[in-house]
């Protein structure tokens, strides 16, 4: 074992403040974005969730709702659906509908702004979402029945079993959901027969088409399949992997000035925080032992060997910083999802994060060596 590995360890109490600051600086980096990307997350729901292995969307759209001058990208018309069944891969394809409706709750005095997620409740639809259970589909297989997310109950004033309107229409409240909240405007899941009884239903033009697959068993399978449909798309529509369609869409919305600024400033502030009192911490525990570092000077260990000890010192605390930020992480997305709370991770946040508290560490350790100069043999004498 390394002297700076069993430093740390016997003298565990004089880092744990170093480490304490790593992982709340983690945590402060982590959880906004986590929120965000959860929250972003419940708009792609239908589409990670769905039983399509593509999703068809409009040649220049960059993701869901994102296209040039931040629209969405235009709609496909109906002439292009036989296009896609050219391939033969493809054994069906189905739009996913998507509204907004003005919901009136029992009691409620004012409208809440709904968004309307319209689904198949056929046996294995391929716009059922895939944790669905059967009991579920056949909630809102009848007409005029409607689920919600269990975080918007209390937003809408209303519980299972009670009535409402949507759009003048009478509704009833047959099924609570979990895993669909919305930060915006709360989720509100219908059958594609309810959408069209309450007139709601176009069969011109669509925002996005779903597409069912035969022969594929792989990702690589679909990413094949994807590639096919676009080369002979002929600049008609674009097909798109559903996690390919989540990311881009994700990656879209974090880029949107108010969410950079927000999660730029709050990495800086992290980043500060973690470096000055990681900085202070290791400072303080370096000159608590400086007698222990001018012994070793004593007999022979250079500075430049001193050196790499109070280096490897900080790669360890980096470490066990992360370490710990993990822990608070799990904990934090625990409570989150008891209180309704989306939260959502990406490999590369998580990689980078990891990172930006291992360089924090290590960069606190290089300002702690001039404590160093202090640990002269000389002083032992004194």
């Amino acid at each position: 074992m390394s002297l700076a590995l069993s430093t740390l360890l016997f003298e565990w109490r004089r880092y744990l403040a170093a480490v304490i600051a790593l992982a709340l600086a983690g945590v402060l980096m982590l959880a906004l974005s986590a929120m965000f990307i959860g929250i972003m997350q419940s708009f792609t729901a239908t589409i990670d969730k769905s039983r399509a292995q593509l999703i068809i969307m409009p040649f220049k759209a960059s993701s869901m709702g994102g296209g040039p001058g931040g629209g969405g990208g235009g709609a496909i018309p109906k002439r292009v659906v036989p296009l896609i069944y050219r391939h033969p891969d493809v054994v069906e394809v189905q739009d996913l509908p998507g509204d907004f409706g003005q919901f009136f709750g029992p009691g409620k005095t004012a409208p809440s702004l709904v968004n309307v997620m319209v689904i198949d409740t056929t046996p294995n639809g391929i716009t059922l979402p895939d944790d669905f259970t059967d009991d579920m589909r056949r909630a809102i297989e009848p007409p005029y029945n409607i689920g919600i997310d269990a975080s918007a109950v209390k937003q809408l004033g209303v519980k299972l079993g009670d009535q409402a309107t949507v759009n003048g229409k009478t509704v009833r409240v047959a099924l609570i959901l979990e895993g669909y909240a919305n930060s915006q405007f709360p989720n509100l899941v219908m059958s594609r027969q309810t959408q069209r009884l309450m007139g709601r239903a176009s069969d011109d033009r669509f925002d996005m088409l779903m597409v069912r697959l035969k022969n594929v068993s792989t990702a690589k399978d679909i990413v094949r399949v994807r590639d096919e449909m676009n080369a002979i798309a002929d600049g008609q529509y674009r097909a798109w992997t559903k996690d390919e369609l989540s990311a881009a869409t994700i990656r879209d919305m974090m880029q949107e000035g108010i969410l950079a600024i927000i999660l730029g400033f709050m990495s800086i502030i992290g980043f500060v925080i973690g470096v000055v009192i990681t900085w202070q911490t290791l400072r303080g525990a370096i000159l608590a032992n400086i007698k222990e570092f001018a012994s070793l000077r004593a007999l022979g260990v250079s500075i430049g060997q001193l050196r790499g000890v109070v280096m490897e010192l900080s790669f360890w605390v980096g470490i066990l910083g992360i370490a710990a930020s993990a822990v608070l992480m799990v904990g934090i997305t625990f409570l989150a999802k008891s209180a309704n709370i989306p939260m959502g991770f990406e490999i590369g946040s998580l990689i980078q994060t990891g990172v930006l508290l291992l360089l924090i560490s290590i960069m606190s350790g290089a300002l702690t060596l001039g404590a160093l100069k202090k640990g002269e043999p000389a002083d032992l004498l004194k």
